[in-house]
């Protein structure tokens, strides 16, 4: 079984391959896949050979190569072909139009395939898709359509019926002269940002078949000679060219199988009877295989050199491979550095913020030790006693009662007793005076402590948002990212913008300091003079 399957695989890289250099680099990348075991190198690999519609088949044929484990992923990373036309109507009078764009036609050797997609426009609305090859539309043909008459074509209805069928290639031809490529829709650089879709083998791909019309009125013959060809290789071939004939003008060449003339299969005629064709009729029309016997007639020169180029351009395809898998292996590496360093950033980050909350609660804790150190010493901040202001009591000095004797009559006391009472009052006095020099003494002495205290508590106070200031700051200044500060393009944008934001949290953090400076102006409206 297994045999049968490779028969049939190298059977179709024969029939849609002619490049030899190619079909050694495609056994080349099938061979270091079983190696790797790489199924996503293995399809960029392979793009890179399976280049145009006609060669999409192969990834059906390489399907059976990979291993069961594997073929999920090959399914996924490869284009599906799909077998159905697809019909769609558009109106020609929308007011936003049809909403696509197209590329190719009969003068480009290709067929007609829509290149670019409107987002949200009719086009896209009805499910077609970039990479569509367009078969039909209004139900004629367009295979043999110029690019303008298709465009005449579309402008004869109102309503336009298309039927296409998803390829996934869009032909690529920058100038006439450039022959014409193919791309993949996943790497076809749209602004519509159509996605890959199934693919299917196209209906204008080049024939390896071709013909001629050659008319032998007025010349001397074709110009060129025929052979047959081995056992192993049987057929009519011509072998060598006239320069200047008639079938150098139609572009026959040495190596061409002839296939058939004016309807007479030649594959099974010998050398004889073919002669005896050609010879039959003086209008000819040839079909022929480019190429197809073109070793049979090679020099050991010729052979030589074909062998050399056939190996150049399979180390170039090699050479190809191998920049593609570098270049991914170095995107692949740039995504890891970048994951780390994003890792890393939001590590620092984490870091930092818990280091912050950690100074902030130690900040927190030191401002609740002092507020309880002195609610327990002074009581509550609500509760302080404003300082007093000193002022001398005046004692006002006693009445003397009169003393009233028997028959309510007025006896003043004797001289002495006057004189007597008089000192009395004065000690009394003198007493009182010292006694409220020395309570305001000590209030004055209680008022100083306290105000020595409370200025202590306000520079130290002042110290914690310095540091708590300073902290902000710094957490600011690594709050921009390195991802940051690397896109933007200049040094003194970033030294601005870390400025501003800083500049705006110190106007904060210095409203806050005026909102504590208020409130202690409200504890100490002033300062009083000590006196002894």
């Amino acid at each position: 079984m297994d045999r049968k399957v490779a028969r049939e695989f190298r059977h179709k890289v024969d029939f849609l391959i002619e490049n030899d250099a190619e079909k050694d680099y495609l056994y080349d990348v099938l061979r270091m896949y079983h190696q790797t075991m790489d199924v996503a190198v293995l399809v960029g690999d392979l793009k890179l050979v399976i280049n145009e519609p006609s060669r999409l088949p192969l990834f059906d044929a390489i399907r059976p190569l990979i291993p069961l484990k594997h073929q999920v992923e090959y399914d996924q990373l490869t284009p599906r072909r799909s077998r159905k036309l697809k019909e769609v109507r558009l109106d020609r009078l929308h007011p936003e139009g049809l909403g696509l764009s197209v590329r190719g036609g009969l003068e480009f050797g290709c067929g007609l395939f829509i290149s670019h997609l409107i987002k949200g426009g009719q086009a896209d609305s009805v499910g077609l898709q970039v990479g569509d090859e367009i078969v039909r539309i209004n139900g004629y043909s367009i295979s043999s359509c110029t690019h303008e008459e298709v465009i005449n074509l579309i402008r004869t209805k109102k309503t336009v019926s298309i039927k296409v069928r998803h390829i996934g290639l869009i032909p690529v031809k920058s100038s006439p002269d450039e022959p014409l490529k193919w791309q993949y829709v996943d790497q076809f650089v749209s602004e519509s940002g159509g996605g890959r879709g199934s693919l299917d083998s196209s209906g204008s791909r080049t024939s390896k078949e071709k013909k001629v019309f050659i008319s032998l009125v007025g010349s001397r013959g074709l110009g060129c000679s025929i052979s047959s060809g081995p056992i192993q290789k049987p057929g009519i071939f011509i072998s060598h060219v006239k320069p200047g004939s008639l079938s150098a003008e139609v572009g026959l060449e040495t190596g061409d199988q002839i296939v058939e003339v004016n309807g007479i299969d030649f594959s099974n005629l010998d050398h004889k009877e073919a002669v005896n064709v050609l010879k039959s009729s003086r209008s000819l029309t040839i079909s022929i295989v480019a190429g197809a016997g073109r070793e049979l007639f090679m020099t050991d020169r010729e052979r030589l050199e074909e062998v050399r180029q056939r190996e150049l351009q399979r180390q170039e395809l090699l050479m190809q491979k191998r920049l593609a898998m570098e270049s991914n292996k170095i995107l692949q590496e740039q995504q890891e550095m970048e994951r780390q360093r994003r890792k890393e950033i939001a590590q620092k980050a984490a870091e930092e913020n818990e280091r912050y909350r950690k100074e902030m609660e130690q900040i927190m804790e030191e401002e609740e030790k002092f507020k309880k150190q002195w609610e327990e010493d002074w009581g509550s901040k609500d509760q302080l006693i404003l300082p007093k202001t000193i002022t001398a009591e005046g004692h006002p000095v006693p009445l003397r009662k009169p003393k009233y004797g028997q028959g309510m009559e007025a006896e003043f006391q004797p001289a002495d007793d006057l004189d007597r009472g008089t000192k009395e009052q004065g000690q009394q006095k003198g007493k009182d005076k010292k006694k409220a020099k020395y309570d305001s003494l000590q209030e004055l002495r209680k008022n100083k402590k306290e105000l020595e205290f409370e200025q202590k508590l306000y520079k130290e106070k002042e110290e914690m948002l310095e540091k708590e200031k300073q902290l902000k700051i710094n957490r600011l200044a690594q709050e921009v990212s390195e991802t940051e500060r690397e896109d933007l393009e200049e040094s003194e944008k970033i030294q601005y913008w870390v400025e501003r934001l800083c500049q705006t949290r110190l106007e904060q953090i210095s409203s806050a300091d005026n909102e504590i400076s208020e409130v202690t102006e409200s504890f100490f409206p002033q300062t009083l003079p000590l006196s002894s």
